[in-house]
């Protein structure tokens, strides 16, 4: 091994390795992005690669980390550089992308990130920060009482949370006379732009109750005067792991701290509402489009939703990663009969062609090359299952139609939590419940008893009139989890005796 990725060495890489093909020394930053995990490095900053790539150099990425130093250390020695490897079962892309011209700590330096938040070259801000830390209540609302939430309403200039980073940094704006920025969140929340402009205002009437705002209110301007569109990103991206780096670096004779893996199929639909301006990210792909809802439902329910029960599903019968629990016939049967029970749930005048996107689902679960762990998938079930799962079993509900296979998905949540104790394969995934799930558990209640108790931990269905119907139904199949494991519980549905419709 010659040396380490990073703009000195690009020259050394062999020649089949694509480059950034631009100057990233002409570069200025443009973009701030909370949560710069492997998702965002394998998708908003490939795109804005792209852009940079076509000339628009006032794009660059400042990436903040809220939680861990982990990508900064590995990525600020390379110069903020790093490989996105494009895999498939016919080969391999490696790519080097330089979007990231920096990289910032908060729990180090918030003043840094309130800084960079503040600087008036800076008109978009994104986030991957994974559903759990928008800091939601069990009724969708801002949980006030959480302890980040109370820091950063007593410490507004040294915040935890990205709320609070938010509303310091669009208030110094105002102050300053500089527009505000466009916040564009990228994680899977129903209307997530919506959902995230709701949560900041309430955060801003919390915070102008503690600071007497008077006449100026901190919570009109994010209501009245900061764009929030929602948006829609699809790409499958695994953990990196230490054979994949020791891969890679044999591959580039450098080595790289934290290249990413992912697929070739990347998707970005974007309400396009941007009054400080964007990237002309249309010109790669993304879709620029009014109303993204439908969209989002499509892949929240179909994709996300399908991930969910090969998930749970796969880890209960030892399969470590999700191409090798959808080869399991019945698996794949499942997720067939899963997405039969959700098309009908989505818009039905919204052009969707869910044949076409199903089967190109199919295909994707399929890739060999990816080995998308299924304990990756199955961290964080309580926060991402009501809009995966829970919403589409309600639906049906309403129509009076039967969740079978979509309540399934929640018990086997359950049944994998519980078994995590003991002999489960590839146990080591978390979710924010835990200790309170462990206990429950502890307890021994009888099952229709610890089912309910499951949702009101969660706030699964909280006050909808058919969330009694609906823990009945999972209550059944935990009750076939507990007395033969996955295999009993989809063999009471039916699963290797019939062929699923994907339409009703």
């Amino acid at each position: 091994m010659n040396g380490r990725l990073s703009n000195a060495t690009l020259a050394e890489l062999p020649a089949e390795v694509l480059l950034p093909r631009y100057d990233r020394r002409a570069v200025a930053p443009g973009i701030v992005h909370l949560g710069v995990g492997a998702f965002h490095r394998a998708h908003q900053a490939a795109y804005v690669d792209a852009c940079l790539a076509d000339g628009e150099s006032d794009w660059g990425i400042i990436g903040v980390s809220l939680r861990s130093p982990d990508t900064r250390d590995a990525l600020k020695p390379q110069d903020g550089l790093y490989t996105l490897a494009i895999r498939d079962s016919a080969g391999e892309q490696l790519q080097v992308i330089g979007s990231i011209q920096s990289l910032l700590v908060a729990p180090e330096d918030p003043g840094a990130v309130l800084a960079a938040l503040t600087d008036p070259r800076i008109r978009i801000v994104t986030l991957t920060i994974t559903e759990k830390a928008y800091l939601r209540a069990a009724d969708g609302t801002l949980d006030s009482a959480h302890p980040d939430i109370v820091h950063d309403l007593a410490n507004p200039g040294s915040p935890k949370t990205a709320h609070g980073f938010l509303a310091e940094s669009l208030a110094r704006r105002r102050a300053a006379g500089t527009p505000a920025f466009t916040v564009l969140c990228c994680d899977n929340l129903p209307a997530n732009g919506a959902t995230l402009h709701r949560l900041l205002i309430e955060f801003a009437k919390l915070r102008d109750a503690q600071t007497g705002s008077g006449d100026q209110p901190l919570a009109g301007h994010v209501a009245d005067e900061v764009a929030f569109p929602s948006s829609m990103v699809d790409r499958i991206v695994p953990a990196t792991t230490d054979t994949d780096r020791a891969r890679i670096a044999d591959e580039l004779g450098l080595e790289d701290a934290w290249p990413v893996m992912t697929e070739p199929f990347q998707q970005w639909v974007i309400e396009d509402r941007f009054p400080a301006g964007r990237p002309a990210w249309e010109k790669f792909g993304v879709a620029m489009i009014e109303d993204v809802g439908p969209f989002e439902d499509m892949k929240l329910r179909l994709l996300n939703g399908a991930h969910s029960g090969i998930a749970y599903l796969g880890l209960l019968s030892g399969h470590a990663t999700v191409d090798r629990a959808f080869a399991d016939p019945s698996i794949r049967q499942f997720v067939d009969w899963l997405w039969a029970e959700a098309i009908p749930t989505l818009p039905q005048d919204a052009g969707l062609d869910t044949s076409a996107y199903t089967a190109e689902l199919a295909a994707r679960f399929s890739n060999t090359a990816l080995a998308h762990r299924t304990a990756q998938i199955a961290n964080d079930g309580s926060q991402k299952l009501p809009q995966r799962i829970v919403a589409s079993a309600l639906a049906r509900l309403e129509a009076g139609l039967l969740p079978e296979y979509l309540s399934l998905v929640v018990a086997a949540w359950i049944a994998a939590c519980a078994a995590r104790g003991g002999t489960l394969p590839g146990r080591h995934f978390t979710d924010p419940l835990d200790a309170a799930l462990s206990d429950l558990f502890d307890r021994n209640l009888p099952t229709a008893d610890m089912t309910a108790a499951v949702f009101d931990l969660a706030g699964f269905a909280k006050g909808h009139p058919e969330r009694q119907k609906l823990i009945e139904f999972v209550a059944t199949h935990l009750v076939h989890f507990k007395q033969g494991g996955p295999k009993l519980a989809l063999a009471a549905l039916g699963i290797g005796k019939e062929t699923p419709r994907l339409a009703e």
